[in-house]
């Protein structure tokens, strides 16, 4: 019975992680959450004529055959090869409805078709094969009510609740020469066709750019949050919701490393911890942030040697406490190096006040000439980092809240390890480490960004506010026209 149960218990877990739940039910399971506010999407919408003509353009309008009885006789007909040509579209306007979808009207989109009518004439008295070049000038409004899912793990677009209304459609049969009966015959089929074909190839089109818009701009946040062999899996746990003034979209945050997968049940996400008035927000959890900073430690990366002229100016550094002789002596010897690596698995969490990190770290110190280090020593350290990002940089400020001197050796053994060695490497670890560390951090974790493209996008003011247990991101854009522009030839050409 209790292995019964238990198996039961497992199955419901398993349950849980691979399907969407209502969005309350799925808030602590949530690591990340992207809040896209209305005048957000004000600037998105401006982008919406583009993508609906990327629509009509990349559309493929299938042959379509039939027959009609005229008088004495059977009228078969087939029309091939349609396109489109000469396509503007006026404006586009949007709605957000409240647990419902998304609104969009697009008005005044002017076409004109062009293609073949291949038709054949039968009768006791005629017949009569013929092939013409047809156009077809349209004017055309275009409404599209998408709906937003939880599809395979991701956001998905169900653009179903599409249609078009024609205002004009004004058939031409090779410039107008052909006959006036052949004319009025196929004005009919002609135009009935074309809007039947137009609609349904239409609309089917623009779903599958919504689709694709939208894997790709998940593919691209979960690539922008991983490196290497850190990944981070950013699949939804529930459907958007929808409010009059935002769209919110809720996801796992589960951070991978060498086959093993983070995991989050105790969120403590809710949505009124976002507010409404910047564009867009990110709500990131310290479940998180911190699974990261354990795939880093375990990924090797928080691994630095120094040495030569770098070593030499960051013991420069003025401190109150003096030097001790013996470190000086060491520093002055040949070919002098100082390596530093965590060697514990640090640890993170938010407050009001920032980001602490506790981290032990080893430090080294290696002449050139000895395989065994003269120096050797750990340091407990707890940090408070507030980030911020300004002229596409990085920028963090750590303040140290803890440090203490331990498992500290020298070659002269350790009845050496003076007080005074004990005090300056502590002053040493606060104002030269710290900084230090920072040094290098901000620089690599900007080009690790600029390597996912964070530089290509215009943000405005962006804030990083620390809360308990979780930190929000806040800013303004502007939507960058090439990557629109790239994005649709990629994908559609």
């Amino acid at each position: 019975m209790e292995r019964s149960t238990a198996l039961l218990v497992v199955l419901a877990l398993v349950k849980i992680s691979s399907c969407c739940l209502d969005p309350p039910s799925a808030y602590r399971f949530t690591g990340a959450v992207c809040r896209l506010t209305y005048p957000a999407a004000v600037v998105l919408n401006e982008k919406t004529t583009e993508v609906i003509q990327a629509a009509f353009q990349h559309a493929r309008y299938p042959s379509v055959e039939g027959e009609r009885s005229i008088g004495f006789g059977m009228v078969k007909y087939g029309f091939h090869n349609l396109e489109i040509h000469n396509l503007s579209i006026g404006k586009s306007e949007f709605e957000l409805k409240e647990n419902e979808g998304i609104g969009i009207s697009i008005s005044n989109v002017s076409a004109v078709f062009k293609g073949t009518i291949n038709y054949g004439y039968g009768s006791w008295l005629l017949s009569l094969k013929q092939s013409l070049d047809f156009e077809v000038e349209s004017q055309i409004d275009l409404v599209v009510n998408p709906k937003l899912y939880c599809g395979k793990g991701k956001v998905a677009a169900d653009t179903s609740d599409c249609y078009l209304t024609f205002h004009k459609l004004k058939l031409l049969l090779q410039g107008d020469r052909e006959p006036g009966w052949l004319k009025r015959m196929f004005t009919d089929i002609v135009t009935f066709t074309v809007k039947l074909v137009v609609k349904s190839q239409i609309c089917k089109e623009i779903n599958n750019v919504a689709n694709i818009l939208a894997d790709f701009i998940q593919d691209q946040a979960e690539q922008f949050l991983s490196d290497g062999s850190i990944g981070v899996d950013i699949s939804v746990t529930s459907s958007p919701t929808i409010k009059s003034n935002y769209i919110e979209s809720y996801h796992k945050g589960l951070v991978t490393f060498n086959n093993v997968t983070s995991d989050i049940s105790t969120s403590v996400f809710n949505p009124s911890q976002l507010a409404e008035n910047r564009m867009l927000y990110f709500w990131i959890s310290d479940g998180l942030l911190d699974p990261i900073m354990g795939a880093i430690h375990h990924d090797g990366r928080f691994i630095r040697n120094i040495s030569g002229t770098e070593l030499t100016d960051l013991f420069q550094t003025e401190l109150s406490s003096a030097r001790p002789e013996l470190l000086s002596k060491w520093l002055s010897s040949e070919g002098p190096m100082l390596k530093a690596r965590s060697v514990s698995v640090p640890h993170l969490w938010t407050t009001t006040e920032g980001t602490s990190v506790r981290a032990v770290a080893g430090v080294e110190l290696l002449l050139d000439s000895q395989d065994v280090p003269v120096l050797y020593f750990e340091t407990d350290v707890t940090v408070v980092v507030k980030a911020s990002y300004a002229e596409k940089k990085l920028i963090l400020k750590a303040t140290a809240e803890r440090i203490s001197i331990e498992k500290a050796s020298t070659s002269e053994g350790a009845t050496e390890m003076a007080d005074s060695l004990r005090v300056y490497l502590q002053e040493a670890v606060e104002k030269m480490g710290i900084p230090k560390v920072v040094s290098y951090l901000e620089p690599e974790l900007t080009a690790l960004m600029d390597e996912q493209g964070l530089y290509l996008f215009d943000i405005i003011n962006p804030e990083v506010l620390p809360q308990n247990g979780y930190v929000i991101v806040q800013l303004d854009f502007g939507f960058p026209q090439h990557l629109l522009v790239e994005f649709l030839k990629r994908t559609l050409d």
